[in-house]
Formats: C-alpha cells, structure tokens, sequence
C-alpha cells in the first residue's frame, strides 16, 4: 500500500450509468464496498465523472436508506419527522448535536475497548437511560431557552396565561362563549 493511502482520499467517480469506479483500485464498487471504506475509516471522495461535482454526502445517504431498509432501523417514523423539523433555524443545532453524539459514543466504544457488538450492545443498553435522561434535560432546557428568548423580544405577543385580564385572545361570541 503507497505511503500515502491512508490520507489521501479515494478518489471515487460516479458515470451517468450510475456505476461507481474506485480510481485507486482500478475496480467498479458497490454501496456494501464503500460502507465498508467508512467502517475501515478509510477516507474517500466520491465525485461525478463529467462534472467532478462532489457526490460523497448522496452517496453516503444512499447507503443509510439502504441499512435503514434492512433489520432494524435506527430512525423511527417520529425520528424522522422530527430531524425534518429541525431543519430551517435549529438545523445547525441539531447537526452539531447529533454529530458530536455519535463521536462521543465512538470515543467510548474506542477507550472501552468494547469491540464485539454483543458486548458494545450490552454495554450500550445500561447507558440508554442515562444518555436519555440526559437528552431530555438538554432538549428540555433549550426549549424553555427559546421560548423565553421569544417572549423577551415579544416575538410571538404575551401569552394568554400573561395576560393581566385573564383573556385569552379569542374572540367571544355574543353568548361570551
């Protein structure tokens, strides 16, 4: 293997047949071949052949769709909807969170030494209700966080249950219902 393999991304071009075609090994690839570049950690770039627009986030999304398609998903309905939310104000937020959370839980399974799936699974269910007591006083937190940014710049008016009168803002029929 040349000296600088394992720095030098792969450089992978895409054709318009869709075929993938890893220029270091001369070879076509599949998407179980690059996932297994990303659990070897081996860096690559994966790059339209005519435009050289860069492909390696599609390509990587594709693979996800794939895993998600097969055994059991890590996203759920709910999950997905909610990252769906997230994007617009809070989607660098949500981004820098989950991104730093999973290279958390590399960081542990790596000083750990807990290789094995069966024993990183074990592992990982005795810290699941940690990390989500965690993860709900953290979401907790930066919502009554926003919220009351909201309401110190009056972005969303007073809140009915603010209102010195008691009323609520709805209009009242002439029953005063």
């Amino acid at each position: 293997m040349p000296e600088n393999s394992r720095n030098t991304p792969r450089l992978i071009k895409k054709y318009a047949n869709r075929r993938l075609y890893d220029t270091h090994t001369s070879s076509h690839l599949t998407l179980s071949d690059i996932r297994q570049l990303v659990i070897d950690e081996i860096p690559f770039q994966v790059v339209d052949a005519k435009s050289g627009e860069d492909l390696t986030r599609s390509i990587l999304m594709q693979i996800i769709q794939e895993a998600e398609s097969d055994g059991e998903p890590i996203f759920s309905s709910d999950m997905l909807k909610g990252i769906i939310r997230f994007y617009g104000p809070f989607q660098g937020m949500l981004g820098s969170y989950l991104e730093k959370s999973i290279q958390t839980v590399i960081d542990v399974q790596t000083q750990t030494g807990v290789q094995s799936s069966q024993a990183w699974s074990e592992f990982m269910h005795k810290q699941v209700p940690v990390m989500q007591e965690l993860m709900n006083q953290y979401v907790d937190q930066s919502k009554q966080l926003y919220l009351n940014t909201q309401n110190l710049f009056g972005l969303f008016g007073t809140p009915p249950s603010a209102r010195p009168d008691g009323d609520d803002g709805r209009k009242k029929d002439d029953d005063g219902h």
